[in-house]
């Protein structure tokens, strides 16, 4: 008969995830890995714990299907955190698997040991504990909940007695694998008739979608273009939606995220159609718009910041095909938007007056070359703003990014999971050198799976954003200059091809070098920061 740690896995197998990130222990999740490797599914070692969150964050978002890692007890457990709290804010649905003390000695060791449950339970949709005689409802219970909707992590402890007393014949597999279709079961659920939403879209004159993470599945992409379409409308998308409506589509209106730069086009509309617009993308700033603004997608969320006047809480497809129905003609100018979206870019696309390479530069050149054929990933750090605005997405998930949490560090580990999902996909990540600090060990992950990855960091020596900040408040520069970096030897010393650009014809040819590498390789951009101010102000005031 097969072991618990045998079903555990062929389940993993069924719901789609396609490998195990993390830095193993030496308990439990030692019997995940053999039982993982002796099925087909791949254990890629991170550098670390939450290098492997994030990249199994990142094959959940490119594959639409969860991911998984695993970690060892106690201090691995506390390192995820990072990790498993962006998945909780960016909606992305991983199971997090912890090495812990076996239940017989539950309470008699205090090495390594804090309460995991307590630990995990307010950045996770569930946490539990596997335990003798218990492994199959607890199992039931873990996949059940990172099946269901939200998405978001779920965290299951391990312990090395967990196999005792299994017997597989009380086994039953057959949680269904597709997930949208349990997203729309729920939600049909909790579907029920808003007359408020019906006439607020009826009424509508100039309607404007938002497109959040929540409708970011390419069968939503093709439904939403559709839509606006039929009916002459504009729609912004967030950092997560971005390509759900292509940047060159003429309805694409631009990025949202509660910030100043958007409100010329906001401001002209009569109602606001958040589609699968989850708040937690948005600014923690107030709301600004006084026109109705309602919710249509697969969760309730929460309209503190955002006064949704309605929220259809059905399937997409359902809640699509009823605004459809009740949309009338619009009377937008599709042309006078893309004008004001051009002029969003000129405002964020500031050159340097004494010349230098600056963070706009890079990224304009680089996704000259990449974009059309790459994955990008980006870190959070002031050169976010430009590659958020300037850098073109035509599908969903092909950008992806720490929104929900924006943290540092993310985009070196995600783009090895993205390249991962889709070897035959490069992938660009753009990092500031802050953020690449935080997770530099991962290029040596990059090197050991042999990934074509592009790392791209705007290096300035200094945590740039955080230095504005204090110039905002009049402050001196305090903790935030980094000091000399050598990356070309660091990216040597892991095996990684390195290039150097202090200028944009230096840049130009180092892409070009680097897109015919077959593995990863580094490109340090040597830019002038001094524009962030006014990169900063432009965009959010």
């Amino acid at each position: 008969m097969p072991a618990l740690r045998d079903l555990i896995v062929a389940r993993l197998q069924e719901i789609g995830v396609r490998a195990l990130f993390g830095v193993p222990g030496g308990s439990g999740n030692l019997d995940l890995i053999d039982a993982a490797g002796r099925a087909g599914l791949r254990f890629v070692l991170t550098a670390t714990e939450t290098g492997g969150a994030l990249a199994a964050i990142a094959q959940a978002e490119v594959l639409q299907r969860p991911g998984s890692c695993l970690t060892t007890l106690g201090p691995g457990a506390g390192s995820v955190a990072n990790g498993v709290a962006c998945a909780f804010l960016d909606r992305a649905p991983i199971l997090v698997f912890t090495d812990c003390h076996a239940a017989t000695s539950a309470g008699a060791f205090e090495h390594q040991h804090f309460d995991h449950q307590a630990f995990f339970k307010p950045i996770t949709k569930w946490t539990g504990r596997l335990s003798p005689g218990s492994g199959q409802h607890t199992i039931d219970q873990a996949f059940a909940a990172l099946l269901d909707v939200p998405p978001g992590p779920v965290h299951l402890d391990w312990p090395e007695d967990a196999e005792s007393g299994f017997d597989s014949r009380d086994s039953g597999l057959g949680l269904p694998a597709d997930l949208s279709a349990i997203a729309s079961a729920k939600a049909e659920a909790l579907a029920k008739v808003v007359p408020a939403f019906e006439t607020a879209v009826s009424g509508a004159q100039r309607p404007l979608v938002i497109v959040g993470l929540g409708a970011r599945r390419p069968a939503d992409a093709r439904v939403i273009c559709d839509l606006l379409e039929r009916h002459n409308i504009p729609a912004m998308v967030t950092y997560k939606a971005k390509g759900v409506v292509p940047d060159d589509h003429p309805c694409f209106a631009g990025v949202f995220t509660n910030a100043s730069i958007e409100r010329p086009i906001v401001n002209a509309s009569d109602l606001i159609l958040g589609i699968g617009l989850d708040p937690v993308e948005l600014l923690p700033r107030p709301w600004p718009y006084k026109q109705p603004c309602l919710y249509a997608g697969e969760w309730p969320v929460a309209d503190r910041q955002v006064p949704f006047a309605a929220q259809r809480v059905t399937s997409l497809a359902t809640a699509l095909t009823e605004i459809d129905a009740l949309l009338g003609p619009s009377e937008w100018n599709l042309e006078d938007v893309r004008k004001k979206v051009c002029d969003q870019r000129q405002a964020v696309d500031i050159g340097d007056e004494a010349g230098h390479m600056t963070s706009q530069r890079v990224v304009r050149l680089a996704a000259a070359r990449l974009a059309r054929n790459t994955r990008v990933t980006v870190d959070a750090g002031a050169h976010m703003f430009p590659a958020t605005m300037l850098w073109p997405s035509g599908e969903p998930n092909q950008m992806l990014i720490s929104n929900g949490l924006s943290t540092m560090g993310f985009a070196l580990p995600a783009a090895i999971g993205a390249a991962l999902a889709d070897r035959e996909r490069p992938v660009v990540a753009l990092t500031g050198d802050g953020g690449l600090l935080m997770c530099a060990a991962e290029l040596l992950t990059a090197v050991r799976e042999k990934l074509r990855i592009i790392t791209i960091v705007f290096s300035d020596r200094s945590l740039s954003l955080i230095e504005i900040k204090q110039q905002r408040r009049r402050y001196q520069p305090a903790g935030v200059a980094l000091g000399d970096i050598d990356w070309p030897k660091l990216a040597e010393g892991f095996g990684v091809a390195p290039f150097v650009a202090a200028s944009e014809a230096a840049l130009e040819s180092a892409i070009e070098q680097a897109s015919r590498e077959s593995g990863p390789c580094l490109i340090e951009a040597r830019i002038d920061g001094s524009n962030y101010p006014r990169t900063l102000e432009a965009i959010r005031g």
